[in-house]
C-alpha cells in the first residue's frame, strides 16, 4: 500500500456539496491499494503512520506522533498515487489493485488506524471527492507498507 501523509491544521473531503469527514489537527492520508497488496499491509501502513514522528514538540522538534499529539486523521482513497510515469503524457494504473480490493483495503487500513488509538474520518471510494486542507509546515511524506 501507498500513502501520502501530510500534516495539517485542518481538513475537510466533501461528496455533492456535502462534508463526509472533517478533522482539525492532525494527518491527511491519501491511500492508494497495490495490485497483490493484503491486509497485513493495510495494518503495517496504519501501525508505521500512527507512530511517525512529525510533530513538534516543545523544542520545535518533529519529534511527536499523531497519538502523542490527540490528533484525528481524515482518510481518503486515491487510487491515483498508482500512477505509472515511466513512459508517455498519459499515467498509467494498472498497478493499482482492482476497485473492489482497492475498496476492501481502503476501508482496511481506516479501521486499522482507528484500532491504533487514532480518531478517523473518511471519504467516500470511488467518489468524485473535494478535499480542502491547510498544509502545516508544510510536512508532505511518501510512504509505502
Amino acid at each position: 500500500m501507498r500513502a501520502l501523509v501530510q500534516r495539517v491544521s485542518e481538513a475537510a473531503v466533501r461528496v455533492d456539496g456535502a462534508c463526509l469527514g472533517e478533522i482539525g489537527p492532525g494527518l491527511m492520508i491519501l491511500v492508494c491499494a497495490m495490485a497483490g497488496d493484503t491486509g497485513a499491509e493495510a495494518d503495517k501502513l496504519a501501525r508505521r503512520i500512527s507512530r511517525m514522528r512529525i510533530f513538534r514538540d516543545a523544542d520545535d522538534k518533529m519529534n511527536l506522533s499523531v497519538l502523542d499529539t490527540g490528533g484525528a486523521a481524515l482518510v481518503v482513497s486515491q487510487f491515483t498515487l498508482a500512477a505509472d510515469t515511466s513512459s508517455g503524457n498519459r499515467p498509467g494504473f494498472s498497478r493499482a489493485a482492482p476497485p473492489a480490493e482497492g475498496e476492501r483495503l481502503y476501508l482496511r487500513f481506516a479501521e486499522a488506524l482507528a484500532a491504533e488509538g487514532v480518531p478517523v474520518a473518511t471519504g467516500r471510494f470511488g467518489a468524485d471527492m473535494k478535499v480542502s486542507l491547510v498544509n502545516d509546515g508544510p510536512v508532505t511524506i511518501w510512504i509505502e507498507a
